[in-house]
């Protein structure tokens, strides 16, 4: 594996890499080449006496006989620590590996030590592509401090939460110990549940409430009203429980695709002719015409896709693109290997860089956007439940393009 530069680094806080210690990181993988006395060093880490000062004092990674001063005697060590922590050294080799950390990764403490960390956690992203090698924590640039918590995979695809440390002998220095600490990923899991219900309940509680007036101010003072306060609080609780019955659907969506039980009902869609359609609706909203521009480019092949799951993945990209966007929303469809892609391109101010990672995941809103944040989670979801991809960046107009590719499919019954 080489020092891995990229220019597309994954998002880091700054604040410092040194030449990396090694391209091979299967090269030293057992104990006896370890740096001098290292699995000795974790033993006595394990034991409460050793404070891992190998190093400069200054950039110790953990005083384990200071912390554990005043604590009755009982002494304090790795295993100690409610999460999972891999320190590595200024060469690259495991020094310390605790239990939590051997029961996450599956590698055990002493198969651990002294070997380079690359061989010891072989991680991937969700990409697929080497985490080490685009995050090169030894090679990378100087200013950085650490990498914030993110889900990745180990070689077995079972998915852990990893962070890192780069303990640096001084400001811009060289890297004198990586530190990484390790999380089971269904702590993550629970937390979407937790944030769902949250966002659930706060998303109803305006509709509802306001449902809950105008019907009581319906029912006790109708003979008062006059008939245009009559209409409007009808309209009112109409629009409401429209938005309701949205959030529901969406909610029973991302239930589906979440779980798997999405059903694909395949039929042969013109599919200009949906883009149209769905334009269509737009301009009879009030949007005016002028506003769109569709383009089929092309022979297209034929495409099997469920129309209605289709429809759905249409109107919430081109709703994104004339509530968020500006100028006009282009439309591009055009054929691709195996079958077509679609564009669909607004003019306004786009999509942060350091926010594109994040548009497709539940609840995402920028601070300019409204909603529930489940839109483009599902249309994700049902792109790719067609065997489709989907992705976001920089329209040439410079605003947000989305773009997704359908394969064409076959009957169902083929």
């Amino acid at each position: 594996m080489g020092s891995g530069r990229k220019a597309d680094h994954p998002a880091e806080d700054s604040g410092g890499g040194a030449a990396h210690p090694s391209d091979d990181p299967g090269q030293g993988d057992g104990p006896a080449d370890a740096p001098a006395g290292a699995v000795e060093t974790h033993r006595r880490s394990l034991r409460g006496g050793s404070t891992l000062r190998d190093d400069p004092p200054s950039v110790a990674f953990l005083d384990v006989a200071g912390a554990s001063a005043g604590l009755a005697g009982t002494p304090l060590h790795a295993d100690d620590l409610p999460d999972g922590v891999v320190v590595a050294d200024a060469a690259g080799r495991v020094v310390l590996f605790n239990a939590q950390a051997a029961q996450l990764t599956g590698v055990p403490t002493e198969s651990a030590l002294g070997r380079d960390y690359r061989s010891v956690m072989p991680l991937v992203g969700h990409d697929g592509h080497d985490w080490w090698e685009a995050s090169d924590p030894y090679g990378g640039a100087r200013d950085r401090v650490r990498q914030p918590e993110r889900a990745l995979f180990l070689p077995d695809e079972r998915e852990i939460l990893v962070a890192a440390r780069y303990v640096r002998a001084r400001p811009g220095g060289e890297l004198v110990r990586l530190v990484l600490t390790l999380r089971d990923a269904s702590t993550r899991a629970e937390r979407s549940r937790a944030d769902l219900v949250s966002e659930v309940a706060h998303e109803l509680r305006s509709p509802l409430t306001s449902v809950k007036g105008f019907t009581s101010t319906l029912l006790t003072k109708w003979e008062r009203l006059t008939d245009k306060q009559k209409l409007f609080m009808l309209e009112t609780v109409n629009a409401d429980a429209d938005r309701v019955t949205r959030l529901i659907h969406d909610l029973l969506d991302v239930s589906r695709i979440e779980s798997g039980r999405l059903e694909i009902r395949r039929q042969v869609v013109d599919l200009p002719g949906a883009v149209r359609r769905v334009v269509a609706g737009y301009v009879a909203a009030g949007e005016p015409e002028d506003r769109f521009r569709v383009e089929a480019r092309g022979d297209l092949p034929q495409m099997w896709i469920d129309s209605d799951k289709l429809h759905q993945i249409l109107s919430n990209l081109v709703e994104n693109g004339v509530r968020h966007g500006a100028g006009t929303v282009s439309i591009v469809i055009e054929p691709c290997e195996g079958g077509t892609a679609v564009s669909v391109r607004d003019e306004g101010q786009g999509i942060a860089p350091e926010t594109i990672p994040r548009v497709f995941r539940q609840f995402w809103r920028s601070k300019r956007r409204s909603g529930t944040g489940l839109g483009l989670f599902i249309v994700k979801g049902l792109v790719e439940a067609h065997g489709g991809t989907i992705t976001v960046g920089r329209a040439p107009s410079g605003g947000a393009e989305f773009r997704f590719t359908m394969p064409a499919g076959t009957p169902e019954f083929v």
